[in-house]
């Protein structure tokens, strides 16, 4: 009888052992290879542009730094096996923020003193919108982690992160478009980049329902195992 014990055990620690989330993991930085690329590509415009446009390239620079950071650091949030490490979801955490922030605020602040082309002025509100949206909701998961509230938390940050990875998303919306019915104007461009932002939370939002199935799923669990017991 305690043998059997002894090997069962082992396997029930297995089992509870928290996925390693490769997949996801892998996944997000295949989602983040195409907007870093085109990052560093604009941080190698900017090196080459004249001084006097140096001090107005700035929050270019800024925007595409923070956001590398949040988007690239941010895929290993997704691991549970990474968050049930308390230290490394705290170091993490105390660098996305911050980059999340700076990397939104940057994108607002450029959409604002937007000094391009009159056509183009619907996509840099479009920006702004969405840059707005995302400040509002790191903003929001910081007062959640000073509530301990991490089911909160974990949530607002998921929001935040599916709109940093919109890049790679208004790509391929926009090249299943212009391939089959051919390019568009910069008003459809406009309309393709919020479709990417919308298609991102949709998809944020099905993640943060998902997650709430299953924590409410554990607790019944808890609660008819403990009834058993009590029984």
């Amino acid at each position: 009888m305690s043998q059997q014990m002894k090997t069962t055990r082992p396997l029930a620690e297995q089992k509870r052992r928290p996925r390693s989330g490769w997949l996801a993991i892998t996944g997000l930085l295949l989602l983040s290879v195409l907007p870093v690329i085109g990052g560093v590509l604009r941080l190698e415009e900017v090196g080459t542009e004249p001084a006097d446009t140096v001090l107005s390239s700035v929050p270019i620079v800024a925007h595409i730094v923070a956001m590398t950071v949040y988007c690239v650091l941010g895929a290993f949030q997704f691991s549970p096996a990474l968050r049930t490490r308390r230290g490394w979801h705290r170091i993490a955490g105390r660098v996305l923020i911050p980059a999340g922030f700076i990397g939104a605020l940057s994108a607002a602040w450029l959409a604002i003193f937007f000094g391009g082309p009159t056509d183009e002025l619907a996509l840099a509100m479009v920006r702004l919108v969405f840059a707005g949206a995302m400040m509002v909701f790191i903003v929001r998961a910081v007062i959640a982690i000073t509530r301990r509230d991490f089911a909160a938390h974990g949530a607002w940050m998921t929001r935040a992160y599916a709109l940093a990875l919109s890049g790679s998303t208004q790509a391929l919306v926009l090249v299943l478009w212009t391939i089959p019915l051919g390019d568009v104007d910069v008003y459809g461009e406009a309309w393709f980049v919020a479709a990417g932002f919308v298609i991102n939370s949709v998809v944020a939002e099905l993640l943060i329902r998902r997650r709430r199935r299953r924590r409410s799923g554990r607790r019944m669990r808890g609660v008819s195992g403990r009834g058993a017991l009590v029984s």
